[in-house]
């Protein structure tokens, strides 16, 4: 009895060498994908819209972008897990569901509670999304072309951070701010056919029982987490809004660990943390993402505040780090010189150059555009040898009947990641900056104001260039702590396989 290609098992799958439509299957699921990156940035350059038309005050508008975040990552490794058990098509229809209702809804909110409701629900399609287009691009190619299909994977995450402001400034333009989010509905509608007609279903055939505990502490510790990490910069990390929530998150997911290492059927297997690949390649994501996540959301402020750009000409100048990446990993060359380095070096060798490109913008390019260009080709061109491999190593790590659940992890560890980057740099940044500018004001915007002259404007703006460069070269740093960690930790996982 043979199977048709909607039927094939990974089994087959591996065997035949990949799904006959497998490269039309990846365009439509990184279509999906992108539909949800977008929807991370885009909200940005909408907030003074928000804040005339819907009187939306400072608090309504971090809920309107931490709500989506919260959500979103701390379902990720239950969506996951969700869809290894029940199907990845069923989940992956079921996102794209999601995310459009919520995208119609947020379109046409007349109230910063509905559209905070509306960005919660989308924050629950796009965990489902999140983790099931990875898992079933893992399904559908054969393992020698894996490393390609995640590169141009990790391309349109690329992708979606650089074009979602650019969007999202062309539709304020035309539109009302609700085209923002209707504007996914036509992408959404489309991927939803495409899926339908197109994505093989597969799951775990060994069908393990629900792991609704672990389900239950995953999300509230995730969610606990975040939400500490993302109220740190704001309210002070001694502050009772930071440690109860840090306290709730380290609590739960201890419970969460101790768990999931004694049910039969857990959701998250923790001997997988007994992989020296598996912790190689999580340790080096970590790092990899908090110094990206921070240093490319200060380079927004030094594009606009130090080289003095509009919002749209930040974005426009921004732009070449995202086009590196999708050149780079949509023609193959960065799967290409990662097979040809191995792993390890693949990613050690990334993350030097992407630690090298954030030093070039901390240090020269405070004259101008010029090094900041410099650093950003830097960046993308370790990040397009770097980012894929990563994640494949996570990915290869764990059976491929737990596809779903790496998915999980590997965004977990990005959000997480971003999080803390953003978090902490953003603290650097604000303590030199109050360090050599001792006024009331703790932010850039609030001291000008204040400022007396021309003269102490200018010394304003230089005391913030100098946190800003500060604050990327930690994050040089931690990028180049976590190549050289990430691979010596893979390195000798390599040597202990072939021992």
């Amino acid at each position: 009895m043979t199977t048709s290609p909607q039927e094939q098992t990974p089994a087959q799958t591996q065997q035949t060498g990949g799904h006959p439509q497998r490269w039309l299957i990846l365009g439509v699921i990184c279509l999906a994908q992108l539909t949800v990156l977008l929807d991370n940035t885009v909200l940005n350059v909408a907030i003074p819209s928000l804040t005339r038309e819907l009187g939306a005050a400072t608090s309504d508008i971090q809920w309107m972008i931490n709500a989506y975040s919260l959500v979103q990552s701390g379902l990720l490794l239950t969506a996951g897990s969700a869809a290894d058990r029940y199907g990845r098509k069923k989940m992956l229809i079921a996102g794209l569901v999601l995310f459009g209702a919520g995208s119609l809804v947020a379109g046409l909110a007349d109230s910063t509670a509905q559209l905070i409701a509306a960005r919660a629900g989308m924050g629950v399609g796009g965990a489902l999304l999140m983790t099931t287009t990875l898992a079933v691009a893992m399904q559908i190619f054969a393992p020698e072309e894996q490393p390609k299909a995640i590169g141009i994977w990790a391309a349109v995450n690329s992708l979606g951070f650089a074009t979602g402001p650019l969007i999202g400034g062309f539709m304020l333009n035309h539109f009302w701010w609700g085209a923002i989010f209707l504007i996914n509905l036509p992408v959404a509608a489309l991927g939803l056919v495409a899926v339908v007609a197109l994505v093989p279903e597969s799951k775990n055939p060994q069908g393990d029982r629900p792991d609704l505990l672990g389900a239950v502490l995953s999300t509230i510790g995730m969610t606990s987490l975040v939400f500490a990490i993302i109220s740190g910069p704001e309210h002070g990390w001694t502050s009772g809004r930071v440690m109860a929530p840090a306290a709730v998150a380290v609590v739960v997911l201890a419970a969460f660990g101790y768990w999931e290492s004694r049910i039969p059927y857990p959701m998250l297997d923790m001997h997988f943390f007994r992989n020296r690949r598996f912790t190689g390649a999580v340790a080096g994501a970590v790092l990899i993402t908090f110094g990206m996540g921070g240093s490319l959301f200060l380079l927004t402020q030094h594009m606009q505040f130090v080289l003095g750009y509009g919002p749209l000409e930040a974005g426009l100048r921004t732009a070449p780090l995202a086009l590196v990446i999708v050149a780079l990993n949509f023609t193959g060359v960065s799967a290409k010189w990662a097979t040809r380095l191995g792993t390890p070096l693949s990613i050690g060798l990334g993350m030097t150059v992407m630690a090298a490109g954030l030093a070039s913008i901390a240090t020269i390019s405070s004259g101008g555009y010029t090094g900041t260009l410099l650093g950003l080709l830097l960046i993308g061109a370790g990040a397009a040898i770097a980012s894929p491999a990563m994640s494949h190593a996570i990915m290869s790590a764990i059976p491929p009947e737990k596809a779903g659940v790496g998915a999980g992890i590997n965004g977990t560890v990005a959000e997480f990641g971003q999080g803390l980057g953003v978090a902490v740099l953003g603290a650097v940044l604000n303590a030199r900056f109050a360090a050599l500018i001792p006024v009331a004001a703790v932010s850039l915007p609030g001291a000008l104001a204040e400022a007396g002259s021309a003269e102490e404007r200018a010394r304003i703006t230089d005391a913030f260039a100098s946190g800003l460069e500060s604050s990327q070269l930690v994050g040089a740093v931690a990028v180049l702590l976590g190549g050289l960690v990430a691979a010596a930790l893979l390195r000798r996982a390599e040597r202990a396989d072939s021992a």
